[in-house]
């Protein structure tokens, strides 16, 4: 069976899609909006860890509605969340049978709700499938270790493709450096160089 398991080069997708070849034939897909070159560190790092790779654009009045909440709410979760809900129900219009991402039991932002993973599921005719939803950061930071390379540091420094870097860019060209920095919290990233 053919699975899209959104990507964003770091760790935690990187570990999903581990975790998922066995029973799938696996293409990492890294959703954008066209805003920056950043989906080529995730292109980067599929090629490391020998998965097909795909990029998919996202419609940009999404993203004008998550950084208008962002700026609003000072900070970036429900920014986040409406992205990533807006991604999940992209990929599940191209033609795979199941979809999939790496949102861990800890994570507060992304996240799916059993509803929506079910809603997902029945108006599109694909399987959802969240493989570290039942891994703590613990786990999930264990097992990569042991078979990932992985770079970590700053969000603002570590090369990566997920959906806060083009966030940020269009958060500054609007509102200013200031607003990026008030926006997002310091924290820690990484980025996947390879397996083990």
């Amino acid at each position: 069976m053919e699975l899209a398991l959104l990507y964003s080069g770091g760790k935690d997708s990187s570990l999903a899609a581990l975790l998922l070849d066995t029973f799938y034939d696996v293409t990492l897909v890294t959703a954008h909006f066209g805003v920056t070159e950043d989906w080529t560190h995730a292109r980067d790092a599929a090629a490391e860890l020998g998965y097909a790779f795909e990029t998919l654009e996202l419609d940009r009045e999404v993203a004008a509605q998550a950084t208008a909440r962002m700026v609003e709410d000072g900070y970036p979760r429900g920014g986040i969340q409406r992205v990533h809900e807006h991604a999940l129900e992209a990929v599940c219009g191209l033609d795979f049978d199941a979809v999939a991402d790496g949102t861990r039991r800890d994570d507060r932002v992304p996240s799916i709700s059993r509803a929506q993973a079910q809603s997902l599921e029945d108006r599109h005719g694909v399987d959802y499938l969240s493989p570290l939803s039942g891994f703590g950061r613990g786990a999930v930071d264990r097992l990569v270790e042991s078979h990932l390379d992985v770079e970590t540091g700053p969000s603002e420094e570590i090369p990566k493709a997920d959906y806060e870097g083009e966030l940020r860019q269009l958060i500054a060209a609007e509102h200013g450096q200031a607003a990026v920095d008030e926006v997002f919290p310091d924290h820690i990233q990484s980025y996947v160089h390879g397996r083990r």
